[in-house]
């Protein structure tokens, strides 16, 4: 009985904890990097999405953001990485849909938080705030799972000697 009203409990995300794990600003040609520039920089933005399974229900991921300005593709003005974390328990999700649970809804629920402090960390090293633009996590999730098919498909046909 009592496991029946588990099965039928309602799905549930959880966000019990969220953290910074590593978190770096470089502002490496300062003060030069502080002057009024001819032209506008070229930001450059890479994100990542890491999970580890904790317990049965809880889960600890990881959004990276790293990226940098540069001005002619060569100066830096200045480079971030940012690993943003949280600790979550998700509970009655069918196991088919866990993957793109933690992979999809724990980074959408962490990104603004991480956005912000590389706003604010930029903003305080002398330049206007950056604020990054709002990351689809539904296509990264489909790039990445693409990429790993693609990796598996070419890695079929090899043969080792």
């Amino acid at each position: 009985m009592a496991e029946n009203a588990a099965n039928n409990a309602a799905p549930s995300l959880n966000a019990l904890a969220q953290y910074c794990k590593d978190f770096s600003f470089e502002n490496p040609n300062a003060p030069r990097s502080l002057q009024q520039q001819t032209e506008g920089p070229q930001i450059n933005l890479q994100v990542n999405v890491n999970a580890k399974q904790l317990a049965e229900a809880d889960f600890e991921i990881d959004l990276t953001l790293e990226g940098d300005a540069k001005i002619g593709g060569k100066d830096v003005l200045f480079a971030f990485e940012l690993t943003y974390s949280g600790v979550f328990r998700i509970q009655n999700i069918p196991q088919e849909q866990l993957h793109p649970v933690v992979m999809i809804e724990c980074p959408r629920l962490l990104f603004p938080f991480a956005r912000q402090m590389v706003a604010d960390a930029v903003r305080n090293g002398g330049f206007p705030p950056l604020y990054i633009d709002p990351i689809d996590f539904v296509a990264l999730y489909r790039q990445r799972a693409a990429e790993v098919q693609g990796q598996q498909e070419n890695g079929a046909g090899q043969t080792l000697s």
